[in-house]
């Protein structure tokens, strides 16, 4: 029993939803069954869901995994994971599940809304502050007026429709509510673009890297910052009721909080970065002072009049990229992404109550505001991109993706709630026509952007089809740093030059891990801005700015070649999409993706990832263009060596692949420092049609050109004869033929090569090997992805430790290869499946034009 005074009353009676209170004459006498933290056990007797901590455990729990359940089922739409954490509040809510009156007393009563609302503002506070700390603020400077202005118009419509339309209807929809405290709230929750949610949603379409999602993501994190300064306007105005003076004391307030942040607690921070080196970690009482002040942050927006999340999120802003912002990010983000983030997502869904929807004018008018606001960021975008000659299809596509809604738009609506500037009918109206609106994104610009994308002119998908006196478009996949040189050094053996440049898109892989806040990087890794002009920028993956600044130097360094970095974020197992929707985007001809394994110490090979094998299989199989493989066992770490000379062997068997390989060959010869040697293997029953005096592939029998044999051998002596014209007079290219009879004697063949060689070149042959030397080692492949001589290459008893590279040429799936010469001539491309007859009924006579050439430019010799 309590007794209260009289002044106690008022306040005792605003807690009545949290305990029963009845009164006495002048004396208040509280009567309550007090929510205890703990409980002695059920064999006590006693309820354990009488108690607040076991409750709240099982609240969570159910939350959690009503959450994922939903993810799992959403999964196959592709729909953000915001969704799932809102309609797991919604089904556990008094809309569904809380209509039954047992679940809602005991799972969910109203008393403890006081505990989960406590924890997940806490972790919705350090959310913020984990996207202040990945946010680049530096990123409005290096947006292009394209993306500013499409930020601007994607703001400024829909908050004036918005608020006019609600200014109309202000009597139906805004009752017994302070008037100009609603129209700001909903004019900031109409006007928001959730950039979190935006990039996961890019992320899962594929469209990260395209020229759309980096107008999107750099119009979207101006959105987004722009809403916190409305939103700490918006709670200012609902504060304060109107009052001008005390509206402008907030602000100064806030303006006051930003300036210490940005002009005392940065200095700071930059000073306690340069204490810790890259190499050390962070100590533990600077990780505790660093998240005590996202707290104390948070306590002195709240008392200035700024809701709590504004200080965290501009504390966040001030943490500089570094080893601190590195070690945070990690130390917080599984647990508060994961487990608390989805508690503030649940508890809108369970403030939700559909059965409030009782006034059909109230909730039709609202939908009509929102759909007017969404129509107008639609066509404002659509006008903008219109006027920088952007396509209407992808204009609408990016009208729909500044509608995502999500993160900033809930906390909108829940402290609208909370100052009572909402109802719990306009809330839960908002709430779900929010839902459905970012329901409609995916699919709507899934369906667009497909329709728009432009193929035309992308012809070059090999490089025999592409001069090797023209650019040559090349994709470098990179997983860790220790890919880099390997990049380099194989550009290097390429010979870019002024006359045959190389242009790279340095594409590094980035798991994801299901962490929200790993999307945040994709804003600056993806941006289109030139390398030399490009900071390294903050992200929770530390080898960022290393992989960028070793691209930056070689192009600074090397002549002949420009490289553009770019980052994808995905799980391994659609991986290979963006891969190869980013090879067709940019038009590329080959794809380098390094080898699952790398070397040890003592030269042996060990797996990284089991998911790299699986994905570079994958994007063998899918990709695009024609392929590369690169192994390597010592070729980056060799050119820091002064060599006067570098050896290179290509082994060549005949078939797609090999000409793919010996077109690359073609790029390297005019490199002063690359000796090549072609070993060439042909069948031992062709020995016999051999004349000393010239090379065995003048002389040897030529199959009918009409045969699958004869037309493949025909491809090989033009890729042969291209060459050799190519090679006139080179010492330093050699040429070799071995006459095996058998794969076991091209292999040991193989072996007994001299062992100055640093890089074999093979074709990968493995699908449709076009000689009968390489099928029976098929069976004995452990790595389908080298092909059978590439893994032999490569594996733990082959004598020597080289570098190899596998290439796989483009061909499409059922059509049938075309001559070089037959396709420079103008003749139907493999890409349209189209036989060429013409080609074919001068066959025979080409191969025999072939055969008496005159040219001999190799050092030929045979066994």
């Amino acid at each position: 029993m309590m007794h209260l005074s009289k002044n106690e009353k008022l306040s005792t009676n605003m807690a009545k939803n949290v305990a029963h209170v009845t009164f006495n004459n002048n004396s208040g006498v509280i009567c309550y069954s007090p929510m205890l933290i703990t409980t002695n056990g059920i064999w006590k007797g006693i309820n354990p869901l009488d108690y607040s901590l076991p409750l709240f455990i099982l609240q969570m729990t159910i939350i959690v995994v009503m959450t994922r359940i939903l993810v799992v089922l959403l999964k196959p739409f592709r729909q953000p994971r915001v969704i799932a954490e809102i309609m797991a509040g919604v089904i556990l809510g008094p809309s569904i599940l809380g209509r039954i009156k047992k679940f809602g007393e005991m799972v969910f009563p109203q008393q403890s809304f006081l505990t989960l609302e406590t924890v997940a503002h806490l972790g919705l506070l350090y959310f913020l502050f984990l996207v202040g700390v990945e946010m680049d603020v530096a990123v409005i400077r290096r947006s292009g007026k394209k993306a500013l202005v499409i930020a601007a118009a994607g703001m400024a419509l829909p908050f004036c429709i918005g608020t006019a339309t609600s200014f109309v209807f202000r009597h139906q929809i805004s009752k017994n509510i302070h008037q100009s405290a609603f129209l700001l709230f909903l004019g900031v929750a109409l006007s928001v673009t959730a950039f979190p949610v935006l990039a996961r949603i890019l992320a899962e379409i594929k469209l990260l890297n395209s020229d759309l999602g980096r107008i999107a993501m750099s119009a979207a994190i101006i959105n987004d910052m722009c809403a916190w300064v409305l939103l700490a306007l918006a709670i200012a105005i609902a504060e304060v009721k109107g009052n001008a003076f005390s509206s402008l004391y907030v602000l100064f307030s806030g303006l006051g909080f930003v300036l210490v942040c940005f002009f005392v607690v940065r200095p700071i921070m930059w000073w306690l970065m340069r204490r810790t080196p890259e190499d050390e970690n962070i100590s533990d009482g600077n990780v505790c002072l660093i998240l005590a002040g996202v707290m104390f942050a948070g306590v002195v927006t709240d008392a200035i009049g700024i809701h709590s999340v504004f200080g965290a999120f501009v504390y966040g802003l001030v943490i500089p990229n570094g080893p601190v912002s590195i070690i945070l990010v990690e130390k917080l983000e599984d647990f508060v992404t994961i487990l608390l983030l989805p508690l503030f997502f649940a508890i809108s869904g369970l403030r939700t109550d559909v059965t409030k929807l009782r006034d059909p004018i109230t909730v039709g008018l609202l939908v009509l505001v929102f759909v007017l606001a969404s129509i107008g960021k639609i066509v404002g975008t659509i006008l903008i991109a219109a006027l920088y000659d952007t396509p209407f299809n992808e204009g609408l596509a990016l009208g729909f993706l500044m509608n995502t809604r999500g993160l900033v738009e809930m906390i909108v609506l829940n402290i609208g709630r909370d100052k009572q500037v909402l109802d719990d009918q306009s809330f839960a109206t908002m709430v779900l026509v929010s839902v459905l609106m970012t329901a409609l994104v995916t699919p709507v610009v899934t369906g667009m952007h497909r329709g728009s994308r432009r193929m035309i002119g992308y012809k070059r998908r090999n490089l025999q089809l592409s001069n090797p006196d023209s650019e040559l478009r090349m994709l470098a996949c990179v997983h860790t740093p220790r890919n880099v040189p390997s990049i380099i050094s194989l550009l290097g053996i390429a010979n870019p030059t002024k006359r045959s440049p190389i242009f790279v898109y340095a594409l590094h892989l980035v798991e994801l891990t299901g962490r929200a806040s790993n999307m945040l990087i994709l804003h600056s890794t993806a941006n289109s801005t030139p390398l030399s002009s490009r900071t390294p920028h903050k992200s929770n993956t530390s080898s960022f700015p290393h992989i960028f600044s070793a691209f930056e130097s070689y192009e600074q360094h090397a002549g002949g070649v420009s490289v553009q970095p770019l980052t994808t974020v995905s799980p391994y197992s659609t991986m290979h999409e963006d891969v190869c929707v980013l090879a067709e985007d940019k038009h590329v001809s080959l794809i380098v993706i390094p080898f699952h394994k790398q070397q040890t110490v003592d030269g042996g090979m060990e797996a990284m990832n089991s998911s790299i094998k699986d994905l570079n299989e994958t994007i063998l199989s899918t990709a695009p263009c024609s392929v590369a493989v690169f192994v390597d066992r010592g070729l980056s770490s060799s050119t820091v060596r002064l060599a006067t000379s570098r050896y290179v062997m290509l082994l060549f068997f005949g078939g797609p692949d090999d000409c793919e390989a010996l077109a690359f060959a073609m790029r390297m010869i005019d490199n002063p420092s690359i000796s090549l040697t072609i070993l060439r293997f042909l069948p031992l029953e062709e020995q016999q049609s051999a004349v000393s005096s010239s090379s065995a592939v003048n002389n040897y029998p030529m199959a009918n050109a009409n045969s699958a044999e004869g037309y493949q051998r025909m491809l090989d002596e033009e890729c042969l004869h291209e060459f050799r014209v190519r090679t006139v007079g080179r010492d330093c290219v050699n040429y070799i033929e071995k006459f095996v009879s058998n794969s076991e004697e091209a292999v040991s063949t193989i072996r007994k090569m001299e062992s100055r060689h640093e890089l074999f070149i093979v074709g990968r042959s493995y699908k449709n090997a076009s000689t009968e030397l390489t099928t029976g080692l098929k069976e004995w492949t452990d790595c389908p992805e080298l092909g059978p001589i590439g893994d032999i290459l490569v594996s733990s008893d082959f004598s020597m430790v080289v570098s190899v590279l596998v290439i796989q040429q483009y061909v499409p799936e059922g059509a049938q290869p075309v001559p070089v010469t037959a396709m420079r001539q103008g003749m139907q491309s493999p890409m349209n499946n189209q036989p060429v007859q013409q080609y074919l009924n001068n066959a025979n006579v080409r191969m025999s034009n072939l055969t008496s050439s005159p040219i001999q430019p190799f050092n030929v010799g045979w066994n």
